[in-house]
């Protein structure tokens, strides 16, 4: 069962299965692993021991960045994120990333978003389309379009507690869209990176 895996010099971390959405362009669709990793999918969800233990076991050697992205949304287990973090920032150097929705609050209706700070230094938001129709067709939310004011809200407050916020569309929608994604982003101050869209196992989420 892959916890942790290296990808472009990177330490993955992969928490758990499930997430409330199924974009259109998801790699798990396809491929059961990243390049020549293990499978991602978890025989189940790994116990705060099991994964104290398994980064203790992971070479670890070179690796600058640890980030929590596997083959579900990391933000389904909030709470052990959270632990998993602290865990990592105790035993290494590393800073920590969150690839994430941003549908935290849907997910976990209590959850203090304040709770981040000082734990992930960055987070990655998928953005995916410039409105919520588009958001709702492409990213097929079990919330349905209130997803995409509640994913920009997210990404609005981590940067405004000074973690560093990037947003990120996939190449699946148009160059006007991603115009449009553009001057969202720059309406709130936040960067957008677009990313290639590919098919197989050669690609990441």
């Amino acid at each position: 069962m892959t916890i942790f895996y290296r990808f472009e010099g990177k330490m993955y971390i992969n928490i758990t299965n499930g997430c409330p959405c199924d974009c259109v362009f998801c790699l798990r669709n396809n491929a059961d692993s990243i390049k020549d990793n293990d499978s991602l999918w978890l025989e189940h969800e790994p116990s705060f021991e099991e994964i104290c233990k398994a980064f203790d076991e992971f070479d670890k050697t070179g690796i600058s960045e640890a980030v929590f992205c596997g083959y579900g949304e990391p933000t389904v287990r909030a709470d052990m994120l959270l632990r998993t973090a602290e865990y990592i920032k105790a035993n290494s150097a590393m800073t920590v990333r969150v690839n994430t929705n941003g549908l935290v609050k849907l997910i976990h209706k209590d959850f203090d978003l304040t709770r981040f700070k000082g734990l992930v230094d960055s987070f990655s938001v998928s953005l995916n389309a410039p409105n919520a129709k588009r958001y709702n067709e492409i990213t097929r939310p079990s919330f349905g379009e209130k997803a995409f004011d509640v994913m920009l809200e997210f990404a609005e407050k981590m940067h405004e507690m000074g973690i560093k916020t990037v947003m990120t569309v996939v190449s699946v929608i148009s160059d006007e869209e991603t115009a449009e994604c553009r001057a969202l982003c720059d309406k709130l101050g936040i960067p957008l990176r677009v990313r290639a869209y590919v098919s197989d196992n050669e690609s990441y989420t």
